[in-house]
């Protein structure tokens, strides 16, 4: 390679600048023998022709196209290679990649709905599935209320997803759990008792499908249930003194695990393990 000028051709900043590609990449396929300057300084510095601005542009235009440096090499000095055929098949694979874009465009725009409403239902999809009695306007309320925690996003997750069939699943999930409970409170199944604890831990299992719950979140759930009128009117109508009951297993699953209900409290193992990490 000559030595010469920096008049006789473009140093390597220049046609970084003039072609938008970065020092570094024409260094690199310099190494790799895929675009070389045919000129030199005096000082050993890299400088390009006309005719290698040419190839850096063709190179630059075929990497748009997402072609792999090997199959550009392959394009610029293979005079056999079919280079219909090699962009066809980029053609291809680009279309593939629109259809992914596509798919996760439609995605994120199910999250951002979930996230925002957390229930993408339709009014008649709900009571079809919730049954009549169900209020259409809950989930907004919730989303009110509860929309900055960390149990809303992770609903609003599992929900984006979710169609008429999976939350069919999860009310008739709900219930048999219901089920299960008052026919246990039927036969004397008392605080306590390993039928009890199994279904505190049913209990756990089944709400998951929201988000997941942990002992301390399930107790303030317990008083809840109990307090809240509309809560209470469910599991009361199920079976008298459900609500109370329900609670009280609960209640006696915490202890078990070495949590005191009575200063239980929604985020409280998370604040146990910061405590220890101190």
């Amino acid at each position: 390679m000559p030595d010469t000028t920096e008049a006789d051709g473009l140093t390597v900043g220049q046609v970084s600048q003039r072609l938008d590609v970065t020092v570094r990449a024409l260094h690199h396929w310099d190494e790799i023998g895929l675009a070389r300057p045919s000129l030199r300084t005096a000082a050993g510095y890299r400088l390009y022709t006309a005719g290698d601005l040419e190839r850096l542009h063709r190179i630059v235009v075929h990497r748009e196209l997402g072609l792999g440096l090997d199959k550009i090499r392959a394009v610029l000095d293979d005079g056999t290679a079919d280079v219909p055929g090699a962009l066809r098949a980029q053609r291809d694979q680009v279309a593939e990649r629109i259809d992914r874009l596509q798919q996760l465009s439609a995605g994120l725009d199910r999250m951002i709905d979930a996230h925002e409403r957390g229930l993408l239902l339709t009014v008649e999809q709900q009571a079809a599935i919730f049954g009549p009695q169900w209020d259409p306007d809950s989930p907004a309320r919730a989303r009110q209320r509860y929309g900055d925690t960390t149990q809303w996003r992770q609903y609003a997750e599992r929900s984006a997803f979710r169609g008429p069939e999976e939350w069919q699943a999860i009310a008739d999930a709900t219930a048999d759990f219901d089920r299960a409970l008052g026919d246990a409170m039927d036969a004397g199944v008392t605080p306590g008792s390993p039928e009890a604890h199994q279904l505190v831990e049913r209990h756990r299992e089944v709400f998951a499908a929201y988000f997941p719950l942990t002992r301390q979140m399930q107790v303030c759930l317990g008083r809840m249930y109990e307090d809240d009128p509309g809560f209470a009117a469910h599991y009361d109508g199920i079976r008298t003194g459900l609500a109370t009951w329900f609670r009280r297993i609960i209640d006696a699953d915490a202890r078990a695990h070495g949590i005191d209900p009575d200063t239980a409290t929604w985020n409280g193992e998370q604040e146990e393990r910061y405590r220890k990490r101190r």
